[in-house]
């Protein structure tokens, strides 16, 4: 499974250690995020601002924002904090602003956390997971995956589908998540070309509506 938070670990480690992981870079990251988001970044090989004691003078290299349910005003002004220095990268795992819920209510997303630091720190955050084209490109350097016999499927027009578009792939637009057919036909209207790019090859009710096509 690659998830963002994985590909975001992985990015952090070429931009801080070097393309294979053993270069000289030093520093920390500071996470926003959960133990999951943490532990991928410890698996890379990377420190994590606030654990053990730093090294005299060890820089915060970069605040990586991911999906945090404690995030908190003290969170973002230490964020903030790292941030005035130029050279510390803000890297963000997705650009989801909410999630849907079982009742139809939503939670907030790593969008979301991700704006509130932009907007604290007036820096831009870097996104690597979708509709970024990173989290392809490990799935082909790990797999050797074809494009051309590869299809995305997702819930999601402006992350999932985009995706899908941006990496060269057929894409199907699931209807039980996010997004809704209403919103694809809108795009498939509109005279926009980056609107167009929203717009998937196929869609289905449902992800279980793929398994008999799967079983063949």
């Amino acid at each position: 499974v690659f998830s963002s938070a994985l590909c975001s670990a992985l990015f952090l480690r070429q931009r801080l250690l070097g393309g294979g992981g053993n270069g000289s870079g030093g520093g920390r990251v500071f996470v926003l995020g959960g133990e999951g988001l943490r532990g991928e970044v410890r698996d890379a090989g990377l420190r994590l601002a606030g654990e053990d004691e730093p090294a005299p003078g060890e820089p915060v290299r970069a605040v990586l924002v991911g999906y945090d349910d404690q995030f908190t005003f003290a969170k973002l002004a230490q964020a903030c904090g790292y941030l005035r220095d130029p050279q510390c990268l803000l890297v963000a795992t997705d650009p989801d602003p909410w999630h849907p819920l079982s009742d139809g209510q939503r939670t907030p997303g790593t969008g979301s956390l991700t704006a509130a630091v932009e907007t604290a720190s007036g820096r831009k955050a870097l996104v690597v997971g979708k509709p970024n084209t990173y989290m392809f490109d490990c799935i082909v350097e790990r797999f050797g995956v074809d494009p051309s016999r590869t299809l995305m499927v997702g819930d999601r027009l402006e992350t999932d589908i985009l995706f899908g578009k941006n990496c060269g792939l057929a894409t199907i637009l699931t209807l039980t998540g996010v997004s809704r057919l209403e919103e694809a036909q809108a795009y498939m209207a509109s005279d926009s070309a980056a609107a167009k790019d929203l717009v998937p090859n196929y869609y289905v009710d449902s992800i279980a509506d793929l398994i008999p096509g799967l079983d063949e």
